[in-house]
């Protein structure tokens, strides 16, 4: 038996597959997964988020320790709810994890995998060093993610007022704190919706709320395939301590300036770059029928081989589309081995869909 959110009764009160995610107990689906995609990218959805890892950081030197140990610049952060995306990386520019970094009141809040929680705070430890720093992990909060062009509209009118008037004067990329609660506009889903961080025990009466109100709950299965159109990178799979930014669609997460910030990972990065980055990751999109899968080998003519990180059926689409990382040399066209066959693809920009737009 895995760890369960305050909601795991709730999903199986509405019929959810449950399976395995990180050591949690998570809902795959709730009946049909490709219609909890369409619904997500046509209305909104709610998602329990509640696994994820969240850590606010205070202390004298809050600001200075996690310019070092992030690739990109928290100066950045001038404004309390201002949200940043960053990777923190090993000495050797491997990804240690990503995730978004909120400045808050008290000092900073981090949110970031479930899977790599213990990973992750045992680099932060080792990292603190003499700084004066804290570190404290807010195991008594969940979290919802309310994801789709509807979400912010339909949340707005489930709350109080002055809580629905906060809603609607988010920026993206901004958190706000209204009371216990931390209402944020960011997702994982390529979608306009707000994250919420609220304490335990108030989530499953706001859960079904929102299910009562006919917003959909939304399973991991359709949090892949929305993640997966977005052109989202998963831990784990498209990332993970042996592959760089620079090798990840990532290079935009890096801060270089000021040139004097020696965050962790930097010197391996600059080695990199001076020798010539080897791989990009990229997206395909199969043009027969079919199935793209993770691990599946990529050739290109006169170039060489990849590998797909994350591949699946795209509901939006209708297609099969996959992230590969591949040779920089790689252009528009490959193949994918399927079941030792191989099939054409065409390599894309790896952003699929955003906002409900197709844009391959």
């Amino acid at each position: 038996m895995g760890q369960r959110t305050p909601l795991y009764d709730l999903h199986l009160a509405l019929g959810a597959k449950m399976v395995d995610f990180g050591g949690w107990d998570m809902p795959l689906h709730y009946g049909s997964q490709v219609e909890e995609h369409h619904q997500v990218r046509r209305d909104c959805g709610v998602f329990d988020v509640s696994h994820m890892t969240v850590i606010d950081v205070a202390g004298p030197q809050a600001k200075v320790w996690l310019q070092r140990l992030l690739a990109n610049d928290v100066e950045r952060l001038q404004d309390t709810g201002r949200a940043l995306y960053s990777t923190m990386l090993n000495e050797r520019g491997g990804i240690v994890d990503d995730m978004i970094i909120y400045r808050v009141e008290s000092g900073y809040r981090l949110v970031f995998n479930a899977s790599t929680r213990d990973q992750d705070l045992a680099w932060m430890q080792a990292q603190l060093g003499a700084y004066d720093v804290q570190l404290h992990e807010r195991a008594e909060l969940a979290m919802l993610a309310i994801q789709g062009p509807q979400a912010r509209q339909k949340i707005a009118e489930l709350v109080s007022q002055p809580r629905g008037q906060l809603i609607q004067q988010l920026k993206p990329f901004e958190g706000r704190a209204d009371g216990e609660w931390f209402i944020a506009r960011t997702g994982y889903t390529g979608e306009d919706g707000l994250e919420i961080v609220l304490p335990a025990h108030e989530a499953p009466s706001f859960f079904n709320d929102l299910v009562g109100a006919g917003i959909s709950p939304i399973g991991l299965g359709a949090r892949d395939t929305l993640r997966l159109e977005a052109g989202m990178n998963l831990y784990g799979q498209d990332i993970h301590q042996d592959v760089s930014p620079l090798a990840s669609n990532m290079a935009w997460s890096i801060a270089w300036e000021p040139a004097s910030r020696q965050f962790i990972g930097r010197s391996a990065l600059e080695a990199e770059l001076a020798g010539g980055v080897q791989h990009k990751l990229v997206g395909l999109v199969l043009e027969e029928r079919g199935v793209l899968r993770a691990h599946q080998v990529v050739r290109i003519a006169n170039v060489g081989e990849g590998e797909i990180t994350s591949g699946s059926f795209s509901p939006t689409l209708s297609k099969s589309i996959a992230l590969a990382r591949v040779p920089m040399a790689t252009a528009d066209r490959a193949e994918v081995e399927i079941r030792g066959k191989w099939y054409p693809v065409r390599v894309v920009k790896p952003t699929f869909v955003r906002h409900g737009k197709t844009l391959i």
